[in-house]
């Protein structure tokens, strides 16, 4: 197989199968890679021109029932400072996010007990009753279908939850018995059909990850066809189990993220914090393989360092306005457009 010609082919049809997708993933040259790059940033342009979508991320909860061995908040970490914003801070955030342009808030926590379906409604209802202009995303994890039914009908439009991987033996891995890869899956196709515009997305070199691994997660999320993906590099965090594992590479993440752009043409594909935690032009380089969405932290900077899924977190001490100015000259130094519409996705058409 010729890889340039397997990139054109997915350039121009949008698919490949999984033998294709991981002979590219097993034999890509840096020159290919560069070219793999050239065609996702085509594909974006075809879309969305040089527009890149701001989103305001609102980390309300640190707790976590559950026990990823990857995870730093995971609820076994004892060394870890827990906290929950209130009502009153997660609004003040809103407040100040707005006032900086910011139309999507993606409210982000742990899967946290202590928030019922009725207090997540009522943040959605305050937030929707105050800015009827903007869009809510949760990432709050795997809930039932009534409670992202409710969810919903209360003004959430989007929903993040990352699929991590699509094979079970490597999904076991990661996580412990009580969490299952069907009952992910089973949420994400959920929130599909009640109508949330859907997230999903994978760690890249995480624990054990084979590139047939990858192959799988990318013709998972070709099946799947969210509106969003979220793939970032793994980032070892030093009360886990995998502290000592390596971190993951950019170029790898690189090449997932163009893939993942020429698979999906129209996704909303950030480029996340964690590639600009491994390298100070991680963002700018998942822009320039076709990313077209970046998310800073309007979090009260007191608790920041406390949401640590990973080490060595980015933008910690940054006051809001600060990292907005700073993403948004990051963002035109390479030659890009900060949009601060919706931005929805352009082929969503809403249900309702």
């Amino acid at each position: 197989m010729n890889i340039i010609k397997l990139i054109d082919k997915l350039y121009e049809e949008n698919l490949l199968n999984k033998n294709e997708i991981l002979y590219i993933l097993d034999n890509i040259k840096s020159y290919e890679v560069d070219y793999l790059c050239e065609k996702a940033v085509a594909t974006r342009k075809k879309f969305y021109d040089n527009k890149v979508y701001m989103r305001g991320l609102i980390e309300f909860t640190n707790y976590c029932k559950n026990d990823c061995y990857y995870c730093g908040i995971r609820c076994s970490n004892k060394n870890i400072s827990r906290y929950r914003l209130s009502l009153e801070q997660i609004m003040e955030c809103a407040d100040l996010g707005y006032k900086l342009g910011y139309r999507t808030f993606v409210l982000q926590g742990g899967e946290d007990n202590y928030f019922t379906d009725d207090k997540i409604v009522e943040i959605i209802k305050s937030i929707k009753y105050k800015y009827d202009d903007c869009a809510i995303t949760l990432s709050i994890g795997e809930k039932s279908y009534d409670s992202y039914k409710k969810f919903f009908h209360a003004g959430a439009d989007r929903y993040l939850l990352r699929h991590e991987t699509a094979t079970e033996e490597h999904y076991k891995k990661l996580h412990p018995k009580n969490l299952r890869l069907s009952n992910r899956i089973n949420c994400l196709r959920d929130l599909k059909e009640i109508g949330y515009q859907v997230g999903a997305g994978l760690m890249v070199d995480s624990p054990y990850q084979t590139n047939e691994n990858i192959a799988e997660d990318l013709i998972f999320l070709k099946d799947l066809n969210p509106e969003m993906v979220g793939i970032g590099p793994f980032i070892p965090h030093h009360d886990t189990i995998f502290k000592d594992e390596p971190t993951g590479s950019l170029e790898k993440s690189i090449i997932v993220l163009a893939l993942t752009r020429l698979l999906l043409p129209s996704v909303l594909l950030p480029a996340t914090t964690a590639l600009g935690t491994i390298n100070p032009k991680g963002r700018e380089a998942g822009l320039n393989a076709g990313c077209n969405v970046v998310m800073p932290n309007l979090s009260p900077t007191d608790v920041r360092s406390k949401y640590a899924l990973y080490d060595n977190k980015i933008c910690m001490g940054d006051e809001a306005a600060e990292c907005r100015n700073c993403i948004e000259k990051r963002i035109n130094m390479a030659g890009f457009v900060l949009d601060t519409s919706i931005g929805d996705n352009i082929n969503w058409h809403s249900p309702l």
